[in-house]
């Protein structure tokens, strides 16, 4: 920094405003002091200022990768989160969260970050508290059963499915389907597939509607296999929500195969999944769509500004994804 100084003709001082942004400069002695910046290859020095500061800015985002597989929607919140973070000066690095219950001690006692940001959050995550217990800052993407006293921001699973049977509603079914992945331990107390489920039971009820559920694996086979269990158990049922969309091509194939047409005689709504998967099959699906990449952004920036203490109250937000018609709606068959 002295060497930088030197070159520029200014103080030390100076070069530490710009380095750190700490202090407004003028534009001709920025320009100066990154010119000599860059004729001396001069660089910022990550670790040192850590070290100096005692943050190292970094930010780590778990994602049980062990239990939940890597899907385009998870990408996207990965996105979003990397791109905000970087606009703040900070870095995110993915932590795929290994099975041993150590490791998130390791991490968070280590120093190694400066806050965690949760995904894939359950009802009563034991995550949560044993980083309440060390002191670690953090913000849910997600909630638990009682989020009071936690930063979060989550989809709005509740609005997105209301929305979803009223549309259909309002197109004249009344025996609607709900098609999720079969049970699993690591769904046992996933927030997402608890909430879409007890709101479409709701939501049926107050419509006064007919609402069943199925499940399936998480491939097409499962769409195809399911698609038989639907025509044998359910065939009065004229419209389907699904929250598995790995299944979704695979049983509105195997229903053409079968003679049932996509949306004549069942309209398709898929909650929670992307432009992409719904373009997968034919007809082009109707979706909800995730809102991945804006809550990963808002994860972000919610952790930084507690971190900065720039945030004040809770943050807890539920944002509702865009509906997207598709071609898979249509008035129940007469």
């Amino acid at each position: 920094m002295r060497d930088v100084a030197r070159l520029a003709g200014v103080s030390v001082a100076t070069v530490s405003f710009v380095v750190n942004d700490s202090k407004p400069v003028s534009p001709a002695t920025r320009l100066r002091v990154e010119s000599a910046m860059v004729e001396l290859d001069f660089r910022r020095n990550a670790v040192a200022r850590a070290l100096a500061s005692r943050r190292t800015r970094i930010i780590a985002l778990l994602f049980p990768v062990l239990q939940h597989r890597l899907s385009d929607t998870a990408a996207r919140f990965f996105t979003g989160a990397a791109e905000a973070a970087s606009e703040l000066g900070y870095t995110v690095v993915l932590w795929p969260e290994p099975s041993d219950p150590g490791a998130l001690r390791e991490l968070t006692s280590g120093g190694l970050v400066d806050g965690v940001i949760l995904m894939e959050v359950r009802l009563d995550d034991r995550r949560v508290d044993q980083l309440l217990e060390a002191h670690t800052p953090l913000t849910l993407i997600g909630r638990t059963r009682d989020p009071s006293g936690l930063d979060y921001v989550d989809v709005d699973f509740e609005g997105m499915v209301e929305q979803a049977i009223d549309r259909l509603h309002g197109l004249g079914h009344r025996d609607l389907v709900l098609l999720e992945e079969l049970e699993r331990e690591d769904l046992d107390g996933y927030g997402p597939v608890v909430r879409v489920g007890e709101t479409f039971r709701a939501v049926c009820a107050e419509r006064g509607l007919t609402g069943r559920t199925l499940r399936c694996d998480a491939n097409p086979a499962g769409g195809r296999a399911v698609a038989s269990t639907l025509l044998e158990e359910m065939p009065e049922a004229t419209a389907m929500l699904v929250l598995n969309d790995r299944a979704a091509t695979g049983l509105v194939s195997e229903l053409g195969h079968r003679g049932i047409s996509v949306p004549r005689d069942l309209s398709v709504v898929l909650i929670g999944s992307t432009i992409e998967v719904a373009e997968t099959a034919d007809p082009e699906l109707a979706v909800l769509v995730s809102p991945a990449a804006q809550l990963g952004r808002m994860g972000v920036e919610t952790l930084v500004g507690r971190l900065d203490g720039t945030l004040g109250e809770l943050r807890q937000e539920l944002v509702m994804g865009a509906f997207l018609e598709g071609a898979s709606l249509a008035p129940p068959p007469g």
